[in-house]
């Protein structure tokens, strides 16, 4: 259970975050959230689909890392290796909160940073500092203020880009078969990809209209990212082959 208190310079002072990439940090993760304007670096690496939100039942974009629950291909003993992790992941411990200030008279929503007390990486001892010795913000937390502010826009134009391709009906389930050089088969469920046989029949007016809202472009990098399948299965190959000497 996430324990998530408001974050500040008093209570604050000392504590320190992790950022070494392991899996007793949580990077284990098979997949994560991502956005349209992050699918330009995400896509060099990783293959990007689509699942629903289990909160929400919404679609959402998802960055690829594995065929299995707790199976991230790109993390080891080392670290992650990838040279692009996508903010989903970069932003723990931390999250944004929404409070409700008055301002002039009138009631306003403000984004407050928030951070998981209970996170392991989240201690007093390693790691980088969250505040200077007189309370000012270190360029760590001041880095990751900015990447809290990309994830909430990111997040909402995400939401909206899902909404439009399934109200243009171009979101289809997507099941992936795997047979492994072992011989040991595999079957991803609960993704979805988009249909390009239903993108080709679009109308013109509606090319343009998602190309103007730069969802046309995240469009072609979704479906071209899926080569990267091939890329995860290598590392799942070496990754067996490993184990089995």
């Amino acid at each position: 259970m996430a324990n998530h208190a408001l974050l500040n310079n008093v209570e604050h002072k000392d504590v320190k975050v992790i950022t070494k990439r392991s899996a007793q940090y949580g990077d284990n993760m098979w997949y994560s959230m991502t956005f349209p304007q992050e699918f330009r670096s995400a896509q060099a690496y990783y293959p990007i689909f689509f699942t629903k939100d289990p909160g929400t039942g919404k679609f959402i974009c998802a960055a690829l890392f594995g065929f299995a629950e707790q199976e991230n291909l790109f993390l080891n003993d080392d670290g992650w290796h990838a040279r692009y992790i996508p903010i989903s992941v970069l932003r723990h411990p931390f999250l944004i909160a929404r409070q409700t200030v008055e301002v002039d008279g009138q009631e306003q929503e403000k984004r407050m940073l928030t951070i998981d007390m209970d996170n392991p990486r989240v201690n007093s001892d390693e790691g980088e500092e969250l505040f200077l010795e007189f309370g000012g913000n270190s360029e760590y937390l001041d880095r990751m203020a900015s990447i809290m502010e990309a994830l909430h826009f990111g997040a909402l134009d995400g939401m909206k880009f899902c909404e439009r391709l399934v109200e243009l009906n171009l979101i289809e389930p997507f099941t992936l078969d795997v047979t492994l050089n072992d011989q040991s088969k595999h079957q991803m469920l609960g993704f979805y990809t988009i249909s390009e046989e239903k993108l080709n029949d679009l109308d013109v007016s509606v090319l343009q209209e998602l190309k103007e809202k730069g969802y046309l472009q995240a469009i072609y990098m979704q479906i071209a990212s899926q080569s990267n399948i091939n890329n995860l299965l290598d590392k799942k190959n070496a990754q067996v082959a490993a184990t089995a000497v």
